[in-house]
């Protein structure tokens, strides 16, 4: 979209394809933010409440808290090429309603 074709965001917004598309963003965004929360809070919260779980060793000195700490960093990997993929078809379809607006 370039500055020569201004967008009626009066006239975009009662559209039903853009409801739509809002409607499944949300669907995506609010469970896997209350997932990453849930998940990222789970090892302070765990480490706090159950410290003799998290201090069962896995491998040689390394105990459940560190591989919690670690699945972490990969969760958070996941999450983001998930949502990359998923922007993607909002793009695309964000495209659709706006240029079909004229």
């Amino acid at each position: 979209m370039s500055e020569k074709t201004p967008v009626n965001w009066e006239k975009l917004e009662a559209k039903p394809e853009f409801r739509a598309l809002l409607a499944r963003k949300s669907r995506f965004i609010i469970p896997a933010t209350i997932f990453f929360l849930i998940y990222y809070l789970a090892l302070p919260i765990l480490v706090g409440y159950c410290p003799e779980l998290m201090k069962k060793k896995v491998w040689g000195e390394v105990n459940i808290a560190y591989v919690f700490a670690l699945s972490q960093f990969f969760m958070a990997w996941i999450m983001a090429f998930l949502y990359v993929r998923v922007a993607a078809k909002w793009d695309k379809a964000a495209a659709a309603v706006i240029h079909g607006q004229e």
